[in-house]
């Protein structure tokens, strides 16, 4: 994922915890909802699923440990917990912030060094 990419994720709040799951894109993960015979590997951007330590759907994302889902979800199967988080949660997307904004936005004190 480049820095001016889109970022698409499915958000789900579930035992007090925020999951998230990245995803390809919207059009896929409606056809796989519809249509089980689509591989996940064609919905999911890795098969991977992060939480943002109560921090929202915006938190900054950390992977989430076996003890965590199995808590939240009653199993700690990375497959069963990505499945239940595409079908329960609420899909999100926003721009990657990597390069959006500015890392300097004054030159500080180099301003009298020109």
């Amino acid at each position: 994922m480049r820095g001016g990419d889109n970022v698409t994720k499915v958000y789900l709040k579930k035992g007090g915890e925020d999951f998230i799951v990245l995803i390809e894109d919207a059009a896929t993960l409606t056809k796989w909802k519809s249509d089980s015979s689509i591989p996940l590997t064609q919905v999911v951007n890795g098969f991977k699923v992060f939480t943002t330590r109560k921090q929202g759907a915006q938190g900054i994302l950390d992977s989430a440990s076996k003890s965590t889902m199995e808590g939240a979800f009653g199993t700690s199967n990375e497959d069963e917990v990505i499945k239940t988080i595409l079908k329960e949660g609420q899909l999100q997307t926003s721009s990657s912030a990597s390069r959006e904004s500015s890392t300097n936005d004054s030159i500080g004190s180099m301003g009298s060094h020109r």
